[in-house]
């Protein structure tokens, strides 16, 4: 009976399918409020299951310290810890860095997510890998077993399977917890998106050694681009391949104008399978909710869209946003989606919205003008549409460049470029002062009540600063543990102590934000319009039916102290004049002061 429901079930499914647009828009897309969670250092909810030796093989550095350990959760960032005192380059030692972040973890911090107001989580890739940042997998279709409860009998099923053929397939343990994750996402009305990484892979993944052990004749040979094989005749190992981005750790996949090699891509079906509907029985309730997928423009968009029926067909309420960004990194321009959003994805990582923040908010020497980050904004609404804009995940840091809080203190670092203490010596490794502070909730501000879902980067709510990766990728800072002062810089010379701790008036400043955009749907669907704008300020309106709001904000040095009538021409009675930002500001005499770093709203 349940083989005959499950068939009814999909059968029902497709032949919906078949009357809804191709690119039909789940409700829910404009409603997220983003979290993401990078697994390996968000919380380590078990001890007993952290990373050892033996599971950092076959990944950058390729060589793990004989006294190597997990490292302490609360330690000082840059000091190098007794096993790490080889006269190697602190940034050698951060890849090596484990610091046991798992399921379990998030698990225990989901009603922390709850209560600070986010109800869609991101997670960086989950699964079996032996890199910090897993986007080098070595099974698809298992959990990382260090994630789980039982690495080692997680270690020791993966060798009763053949990875190549579904059928064969269990759940580990760390399978099932992720499963109870999902569960425990979706019984808080949240939802859960995964990193999918179908590019490349790890050095360990499973094909790619059947390719290099078997040679040219391999049936998995042509799923790589392999140029030269070993000569069993001769001393040298001639094996060479193609790896992302000359990375030689990360295998990349071979692709023709479709994509990968056809049998390729039947393994990665099954894996959106697999995570989409756990117990293939046509109900995707217990399955995520969608992927992000990594490296997007380095695939033929003609496999996002292969990969889009997949997920549609699962679950057509399913999110799919691609990771797509520079088009020339030396210029710093960066690429119109419309292409991808055009025929694969629902969403993009909206970089450009955290390039135009940035340069209008943060730059100090050549800050960008009111009027040409507005009119940045309106060349986004008109490549991508406005119903489009509003579905975006409209980011200011991720686990790719430097967090906020380091940003803002070292304005003079572009985006994703010399954000570190390596090409700029002189950067900043402290946290944000009371002025960065301030540029930091105004950014915030613009993030939450501009077009476009937010997107929270962990720890940002929390005050966490960190330079471009790996420095992003700290473990989170909990309110309930004590930190070490951070007093060293990567060379090891010492600087004034910075207190590491939960800023609490921070996270009630997000909380509130979250709250805010929660309470009306005014902020996640309502109608944008320009309505004036000096050289460092401006002024917008959010209408949805009835309810009309106007947002004026302050970029300038100087207070902003203009009439309410300037902005707000309503026949009936005055607005509630709110100051976002500094609470202490806001009405005066039938007109409104926006300090700056300000955002007044008139609702």
């Amino acid at each position: 009976m349940k083989t005959i429901r499950s068939f009814l079930l999909i059968l029902a499914g497709v032949l919906l399918g078949s009357w809804l647009p191709a690119m039909a828009k789940p409700k829910w897309f404009a409603d997220a409020i983003w979290y993401q969670v990078f697994p390996e250092r968000f919380c380590n909810g078990d001890k007993t299951n952290d990373p050892v030796r033996a599971s950092l093989k076959d990944t950058w550095p390729y060589l793990i310290p004989a006294d190597w350990q997990t490292s302490p959760w609360t330690s000082d960032w840059y000091k190098l810890q007794p096993w790490e005192q080889d006269g190697r380059d602190f940034y050698v030692h951060a890849q090596l860095r484990r610091y046991g972040g798992d399921l379990q973890g998030i698990l225990d911090r989901l009603d922390y997510l709850k209560n600070l107001g986010v109800n869609t989580l991101y997670l960086n890739p989950i699964f079996e890998s032996p890199s910090l940042h897993k986007y080098g997998a070595t099974l698809y279709h298992h959990i990382d077993k260090h994630f789980g409860p039982a690495p080692a009998a997680d270690l020791a099923l993966f060798a009763t399977e053949d990875p190549g053929n579904p059928t064969t397939w269990k759940w580990s343990a760390a399978d099932k917890l992720f499963l109870e994750l999902i569960k425990q996402v979706h019984r808080r009305d949240m939802r859960i998106v995964i990193d999918g990484v179908f590019n490349h892979v790890g050095i360990p993944f499973w094909a790619f050694q059947k390719a290099r052990k078997e040679g040219p004749t391999s049936r998995y040979a042509k799923w790589f681009h392999i140029d030269s094989w070993d000569d069993p005749a001769t001393p040298e190992d001639e094996f060479d391949y193609r790896g992302w981005a000359g990375v030689k750790g990360l295998p990349e996949f071979r692709k023709d104008s479709g994509g990968p090699h056809p049998d390729a891509k039947r393994h990665m079906r099954a894996i959106v399978q697999r995570w989409m509907d756990p117990n293939n029985d046509g109900d995707p309730s217990d399955g995520i909710d969608g992927w992000r997928l990594d490296v997007a423009a380095e695939v033929p968009i003609a496999f996002w869209n292969e990969l889009r029926g997949w997920a549609k067909e699962i679950n057509p309420e399913a999110y799919l946003a691609g990771e797509i960004w520079w088009e020339n990194y030396r210029t710093h321009k960066l690429k119109n989606a419309a292409p991808w959003l055009d025929k694969a994805f629902d969403g993009v990582m909206n970089y450009r919205f955290t390039d135009a923040v940035l340069r209008f908010a943060n730059e100090e020497r050549e800050p960008t003008l009111a009027g040409t980050f507005l009119e940045t904004l309106r060349e986004i609404e008109e490549d991508y549409g406005y119903s489009k804009v509003l579905e975006l995940q409209n980011l200011l840091d991720s686990h790719d460049v430097a967090r906020l809080g380091s940003a803002v203190m070292n304005p003079e670092a572009r985006l994703d470029h010399d954000a570190n203490v390596k090409h700029r010596p002189a950067y900043h490794t402290g946290p944000p002062d009371e002025a960065a502070r301030c540029k930091l909730k105004f950014m915030a501000g613009l993030q939450f009540l501009l077009p476009g879902a937010p997107y929270i980067y962990y720890g940002t709510e929390a005050g966490m600063w960190g330079a471009d990766d790996p420095d992003c990728r700290k473990p989170m800072i909990w309110e309930n543990e004590t930190y070490d002062d951070e007093v060293f810089l990567p060379t090891q010379a010492k600087k004034s102590p910075s207190r590491v701790r939960f800023d609490g008036e921070l996270h009630e400043f997000y909380r509130a934000l979250c709250s805010r955009r929660q309470a009306s749907p005014l902020w996640r669907r309502g109608a944008f319009k320009q309505l004036s704008a000096g050289p460092r300020w401006f002024a917008f309106s959010r209408e949805l039916g009835q309810e009309r709001a106007v947002v004026v904000v302050n970029a300038g040095k100087v207070a902003l102290n203009a009439p309410i009538s300037r902005f707000w021409t309503a026949r009936d009675k005055g607005p509630v004049v709110i100051s976002l930002t500094h609470p202490e500001q806001g009405e005066a005499s039938n007109g409104i002061i926006v300090e700056p770093w300000g955002i007044t709203i008139l609702e």
